[in-house]
């Protein structure tokens, strides 16, 4: 995985999550494979920081890597959400 692939910024949608990559891709995943930001308040989703590995949001206890979501992996903490 290259490394240095980081995340710039995230918008959503009703039902998606979009991340812009620094390589110049944008990527967008399902609001479903993480239940946390799915059933968050728009402020509380626009509450995000960004870090070397992806991102957090505090006030939900949530972290994304980049590495996970180019690998199309979900929330690890329900199973169920993670994409087959």
């Amino acid at each position: 995985m290259n490394t240095l692939v980081r995340a710039l910024a995230v918008t959503f949608d009703d039902d998606s999550m979009q991340v812009q990559l620094s390589d110049g891709r944008m990527i967008s995943v399902p609001l479903a494979w993480f239940p946390r930001l799915l059933h968050a308040t728009t402020a509380e989703r626009k509450r995000y920081t960004l870090s070397t590995r992806g991102l957090h949001w505090e006030a939900l206890d949530e972290d994304i890597s980049v590495e996970g979501l180019l690998a199309g992996v979900g929330d690890l903490t329900h199973p169920h959400t993670a994409a087959a």
